[in-house]
C-alpha cells in the first residue's frame, strides 16, 4: 500500500540489519517519510494512526533475487498482478523476475512491455534478461541492448553444458557491469537425477543426483570467472561442498556472490519419503549435513542471500509422479513466517542474520543501494507478527498457484502490512 498519512508505531521492535539495530522503541511516519525514531512520544492531533507495537516487528521490506512470473504465456499459473499481490502479502517490496516467460525476456521489446505492464505496481520488479536467445541454443542475446532497456542482470536460469559458450557470455557481459546469474550444475554428472544421491535415494527407488555435479559446476564457473573477472552470481547452492568452494573463491577475491533456495534451509532429502511432488527441486534437497552447512554459510556471509525462487505451477501440472513433476514451488507468502518459526524462534539464526539475507544482501548481489531505516528516508518497511497463526490454503494465498509442501498446514507468522512510499 502507498502511505499518504501519519502513523505512530508505539513500542515496537525495530530490526535494521544495516545498522545492527534490534530494539523496542517508537517510530513515526509522516506522509510516508520516517521523521522520528526513539522513545519520545508524538502529540496526537487526532489525525495520527497509533499502532500498538506489542509482539510486532517493523523492519526494511524484503527483496527477492529471482522468481518466476506466469505472465506472459502461462497466466493460469501466475499473472503479474497476482505476483505483485503475493509479494506484498509476503512482505516483499522488490522482486526479480526470471526471463522464463513466453515469449522469453531476451529482447528490449519484452523488457519494455513488462515495465509498462507493472509501472503502477506497488512492488518494484527487477527484470533479468536472457543470456541466450529463447533460453536455448548457442545464440547470445543482445546483451548491450537489454542492459540499455533496463534489465537488472542476465541469466538463462538453467545449467550450460557448453563451457566455451559460458566463457563467451562472461566476456561479452564484462563491460556492462551487470550481474550474471548462473546455475552451477554439470549436466553430464547430474544425469536424470531427481533426488540427492545417497542411501535415501536408493531406499526410495529414485535416480540420484550426485553432490559432485554441483561441485564440478561451481569449480568450472569459478575458473572462467578467474579468467574474465566478470561478476557472477551463483544460484541455488545446495551442498556443503559447494559452500567450501565459494568460500575459497571469496578468499581469493573473485567477484562472486551466491544464494540458496529457502527450502534447502528447512528440509532435507529424508522429507522426500512422502513423495510429495512439491518437494521436487533442481538442485534437489540435500542431506542434513548440507542443510546445516548452508545455514552456517549464511551466518558466515559465504552465501550472501536467501532466494524465494517462487515457481508457480497448476494443480494438474504438479499432480504427477515425483520423478515426472516439474521442479519448484511457490514461496513468497511463506518464506518469512517459516524461516522465522523454524530458524529464528529456535535460535539457529538471529533476527538480524535472517533479515540481512532477505533484504540487505539481495540488493548487494544486484548492485543496488540498501533500504535504509533512518530519519528522513522514504518508508519501505514491513510490519510482521511472528506470533500470528494461519492455515495455508488456496483461498488464503494471493498466488494463483498453491504448489507448496505446506499446503493445508498451520504455520506461525504473518505479514500485517507493507509500507512502500
Amino acid at each position: 500500500m502507498t502511505v499518504n498519512n501519519r502513523k505512530f508505531f508505539q513500542q515496537i521492535r525495530i530490526l535494521d540489519p544495516l545498522s545492527g539495530i534490534d530494539e523496542v522503541t517508537n517510530l513515526f511516519l509522516d506522509q510516508g517519510v520516517i521523521t522520528e525514531i526513539g522513545d519520545h512520544n508524538i502529540s496526537d492531533d487526532g489525525q495520527i494512526e497509533v499502532i500498538d507495537g506489542t509482539n510486532l516487528i517493523l523492519a526494511p521490506a524484503l527483496v527477492d533475487l529471482y522468481s518466476r512470473s506466469g505472465e506472459p504465456g502461462y497466466e493460469e499459473r501466475e499473472t503479474l498482478k497476482s505476483l505483485m499481490e503475493a509479494s506484498q502479502d509476503g512482505g516483499f517490496s522488490r522482486l526479480g523476475i526470471l526471463p522464463n516467460t513466453n515469449p522469453v525476456i531476451d529482447n528490449p521489446s519484452m523488457v519494455t512491455w513488462i515495465k509498462e505492464k507493472t509501472s503502477h505496481s506497488n512492488t518494484k520488479f527487477y527484470l533479468w534478461g536472457g543470456l541466450t536467445k529463447d533460453l536455448e541454443g548457442v545464440t547470445i542475446a543482445e546483451l548491450a541492448q537489454l542492459a540499455q532497456a533496463g534489465v537488472i542482470g542476465f541469466t538463462d536460469n538453467r545449467p550450460h553444458h557448453n563451457l566455451q559458450l559460458v566463457r563467451k557470455l562472461l566476456e561479452y557481459a564484462q563491460p556492462l557491469n551487470l550481474p550474471v546469474a548462473l546455475v552451477p550444475t554439470n549436466i553430464q554428472l547430474r544425469g536424470n537425477g531427481v533426488i540427492r544421491e545417497s542411501s535415501t535415494s536408493i531406499r526410495l527407488g529414485l535416480v540420484g543426483n550426485p553432490e559432485v555435479a554441483e561441485a564440478v559446476g561451481i569449480a568450472s564457473i569459478l575458473e572462467i570467472v578467474f579468467l574474465t573477472k566478470t561478476p557472477v552470481h551463483l544460484m541455488r547452492i545446495s551442498t556443503a561442498r559447494g559452500v567450501e568452494l565459494i568460500k575459497q573463491a571469496k578468499e581469493n577475491n573473485l567477484p562472486v556472490t551466491a544464494s540458496v533456495n529457502w527450502h534447502h534451509l528447512l528440509l532435507n532429502t529424508e522429507t522426500i519419503a512422502s513423495y510429495n511432488p512439491n518437494l521436487r527441486f533442481e538442485p534437489p534437497l540435500g542431506t542434513e549435513i548440507d542443510r546445516l552447512a548452508l545455514i552456517q554459510s549464511l551466518k558466515d556471509n559465504i552465501i550472501d542471500a536467501i532466494a524465494v525462487d517462487h515457481t508457480p505451477y497448476t494443480y494438474e501440472e504438479k499432480t504427477v509422479a515425483f520423478a515426472q513433476t516439474p521442479t519448484g514451488a511457490i514461496g513468497l507468502e511463506l518464506i518469512l513466517p517459516l524461516l522465522w518459526e523454524n530458524l529464528v524462534a529456535t535460535g539457529v539464526l538471529s533476527p538480524l542474520e535472517l533479515w540481512r539475507s532477505l533484504s540487505v544482501n539481495p540488493l548487494k548481489c544486484l548492485n543496488q543501494k540498501p533500504i535504509n531505516l533512518q530519519i528522513g528516508q522514504s518508508a519501505e518497511l514491513v510490519l510482521f507478527s511472528p506470533q500470528q497463526s494461519w492455515q495455508v490454503t488456496s483461498s488464503q494465498l494471493k498466488s494463483l498457484s498453491s504448489n507448496t509442501y505446506w499446503l493445508d498446514k498451520e504455520i506461525k507468522g504473518k505479514v500485517v502490512l507493507i509500507i512502500n512510499n
